[in-house]
């Protein structure tokens, strides 16, 4: 498996690899979870899919088959800004204000979302080796530009997930319930640091389809 990482201004430099991820996200969180959120036939797509986004997807023969978005706290789009932030302005439908106790709004601190990986990664090595790559990618993106942390909403499972992949996360706010799959969620934060990855031990086992943060209230539909 290989990681690869853009921006929208670099999505020529990798053929289908954005348009796989999309459809990806639609397999999960609108097929499989059922979540009412923006998409057609083929693809899952947001509000946050914006100029201000980043993208670490992982490969294997050529195919994506996992991936994450990340952006800086400091982004805004029209009347959108980052996931948690726009939930704590009561901009989502879904998510509870107070998920987190303040929205950052700084350089340092960037957010995590949409995480997924592929049903076609049938080993547990092989999710953990993807879901470390995902992350790998995001780190390098954000401490490029000066982040020091990264946050995102994931189920609980995650935080002791992230530990054993190499990536020290706390829980920072109070998990809630999503009222599309049922599922609880919380926010939570790592260092932006790279990963001793000889030392990182083999992580919990992740679910078929897992989406970190993922994203996950991300993908709740807007106000306005």
């Amino acid at each position: 498996m290989e990681k690869i990482t853009f921006n929208l201004t670099e999505l020529h430099k990798h053929g289908t690899a954005f348009f796989e991820f999309l459809a990806l996200r639609k397999q999960f969180f609108v097929d499989q979870l059922g979540w009412d959120i923006p998409h057609d036939d083929d693809v899952e797509m947001d509000q946050y899919d914006n100029p201000k986004a980043y993208y670490s997807l992982v490969l294997k023969d050529g195919k994506v088959v996992g991936g994450m978005r990340a952006m800086a706290t400091t982004a805004q789009w029209g009347s959108h800004t980052y996931m948690l932030r726009d939930a704590v302005d009561g901009k989502l439908i879904g998510i509870p204000a107070d998920i987190i106790p303040h929205a950052e709004v700084t350089p340092n601190v960037w957010e995590a979302t949409r995480v997924v990986i592929s049903d076609t990664l049938g080993t547990q090595a092989e999710r953990s080796e993807c879901l470390g790559l995902v992350l790998d990618g995001v780190v390098e993106q954000a401490t490029a530009q000066g982040a020091t942390e990264i946050i995102a909403l994931c189920p609980p499972v995650f935080a002791r997930t992230l530990r054993q992949l190499g990536y020290p996360a706390k829980i920072i706010g109070e998990p809630y319930t999503n009222l599309h799959d049922e599922r609880r969620y919380v926010a939570m934060a790592m260092p932006a640091v790279r990963r001793n990855v000889a030392k990182a031990p083999q992580a919990t086992p992740l679910p078929k389809s897992a989406h970190l943060m993922p994203q996950l209230a991300v993908h709740a539909p807007a106000k306005i």
